[in-house]
């Protein structure tokens, strides 16, 4: 019997990579596959990155200081591009179209599940929280810098009237079970996210720049004002909740084309962070606030960027409210699982069912029974009622997203990818031997459909397997000859060169460093309320 907890190396590069190739084309036919676009994905996802996040990034680096402040905001773009990644690995194990966080701890942590889904919806409910207060500190502004006799009239200088005129157009959208009407936002997002960093750019140029003692280079605030804002760059990058949609609805997920949306959206983000980050602090200095867009003085060009923000985050809301609904949904309908008795597998290991069932409806979940009209109604009004509270009760948005990056963005972008891909990919887990027995069956017995199309293809597989067993002749005659073009050949875009172990490895780390990242950042932000009081 083979073994199929290992994978065959080095001289096979190309076989794997036609396998995987196949299993993906089979599992689409079998149906789940999307028709979202790698330009669509990217969209959605750095829409779903950019928001909040980059009004606090200048104040961010305030605490951290220049040199430190580059590094932080690269570092955490890495470790939550690697999230990503990790993500995309587990979706492998999962049937196509049907990948999310349920479905995982489902296969991993099935008793730990609750913790998950409680984890993202706290998050979510930050997100929505500190859009609001955004919406609350920015409408002020706009109104009186549109017509200057507004400020005459208390209550349109008000942010809770402002906060609770905006609930009016809130409450329709976050009522939608389908958010299909709402994806040409992402567009209109991004165009004003846009006019934000042109207005930062401009100010930097135009205004006199912050004296140079008001303006850390080299050193920082100390430790606690430093950790005490590393959430908020850490929040600034989280878009977990959402990555299992894009893999669950992109045409082409092979590896290639997931690391391309990964590196694009991820490093763009860095790119604006960085460029609002530098050009904001230089401006301010020391004396920057949390919300940099209501720091500039009343005129036409930073009315309008304060309106776009606050259209941008009032129609991001609904999509915090989504998962976060989801989330609640399933904490509610959770139940301790026997994990002695063994799961009952209805498909075979290639994805087909081994006996005929009706086509399940797709919830936000994955495939499960979707909420009743009655519980979609009450989980939604509830979250909106406890969002709207909070939005008017706490004004400090720095605050909210020191917090919310603290607890829920850690534990989505560190922690559970880790703790998924760590457990998923154990060599003797059921599930990565299945994985790996469909790429040894898609290898020896390929179907009669793909032969014709992949003919050439196969031709072309073994000619590089002949090739390869004789470069590995010709190197057993002189082992200490090493060709450079090899160790080009070994980096691959698509990351599919790295080791099982390594990553296996890496995974547990990343999981280990959120869960320091947030004991060290609550500890932080508790004695800088402390100290504070």
């Amino acid at each position: 019997m083979p073994n199929y907890s290992t994978i065959s190396g080095e001289g096979s590069s190309s076989a794997g990579d036609m396998t995987r190739q196949k299993r993906v084309r089979g599992r689409q036919k079998e149906g789940g596959g999307g028709q979202a676009t790698m330009i669509s994905s990217v969209i959605n996802l750095l829409n779903t990155i950019i928001g909040a996040g980059t009004l606090a990034m200048p104040s961010a680096m305030s605490h951290f200081g220049m040199v430190v402040g580059i590094i932080v905001i690269l570092w955490s773009g890495f470790t939550s591009a690697f999230g990503l990644y990790l993500q995309s690995r587990c979706a492998r194990y999962i049937d196509r179209g049907s990948s999310s966080f349920f479905a995982l701890s489902q296969m991993t942590y099935p008793n730990a599940a609750v913790i998950f889904d409680a984890a993202i919806a706290i998050k979510c409910f930050g997100v929505g929280v500190s859009y609001m207060i955004i919406i609350g500190d920015l409408m002020p502004g706009v109104v009186e810098g549109f017509d200057s006799r507004a400020a005459d009239i208390p209550f349109l200088m008000d942010r809770n009237f402002w906060i609770t005129v905006f609930m009016l157009v809130i409450i329709p959208l976050s009522f939608l079970r389908r958010l299909d009407s709402l994806k040409y936002t992402s567009i209109v997002a991004l165009v004003a996210i846009g006019y934000l960093i042109v207005l930062v750019v401009y100010h930097f140029a135009a205004d006199p720049l912050a004296p140079r003692d008001k303006i850390r280079f080299v050193s920082w605030g100390g430790p606690v004002e430093a950790l005490a804002s590393l959430p908020v760059v850490i929040f600034a990058y989280t878009c977990h909740q959402n990555m299992f949609s894009i893999l669950n609805e992109i045409a082409n997920n092979s590896p290639g084309s997931v690391m391309g949306v990964i590196f694009s959206s991820i490093g763009t983000a860095a790119g604006i962070y960085v460029l609002v980050a530098i050009t904001g602090y230089l401006t301010f200095g020391n004396d920057v606030i949390g919300n940099i867009v209501s720091m500039y003085p009343a005129s036409i060009a930073s009315t309008i960027a304060k309106a776009a923000i606050v259209v941008l985050v009032t129609f991001s809301i609904p999509l915090q409210v989504h998962p976060c609904r989801a989330s609640v949904d399933a904490v509610l309908k959770w139940r301790p699982k026997d994990v002695s008795r063994p799961p009952v597998r209805t498909s075979s290991p290639g994805g087909r069912p081994l006996l005929p069932t009706p086509a399940p409806t797709r919830s936000d979940h994955g495939p499960a029974a979707p909420m009743s009209d009655l519980r979609f109604a009450i989980l939604t009004t509830i979250i909106l009622i406890l969002g709207y509270t909070v939005a008017l009760t706490v004004s400090s948005l720095e605050r909210v997203l020191a917090y919310v990056g603290s607890t829920g963005s850690t534990s989505i972008s560190f922690i559970l990818p880790g703790l998924f891909y760590y457990k998923v990919s154990d060599p003797n887990s059921i599930h990565h031997q299945r994985l790996t027995k469909e790429d040894d069956d898609a290898l020896s017995t390929p179907s009669s459909e793909d032969e014709n199309a992949d003919g050439n293809d196969r031709l072309l597989g073994r000619s590089v397997d002949s090739i390869h067993s004789v470069a590995s002749g010709s190197s057993a005659k002189s082992k200490n000859t090493k060709s450079p073009w090899r160790w080009r050949r070994k980096f691959r875009w698509d990351m599919e060169h790295l080791d099982q172990e390594f990553l296996r490895g890496a995974a547990l780390a990343l999981a280990i460093y959120g869960v320091c990242v947030m004991s060290v950042c609550l500890v932080m932000n508790l004695v800088g309320t402390v100290t504070a009081h």
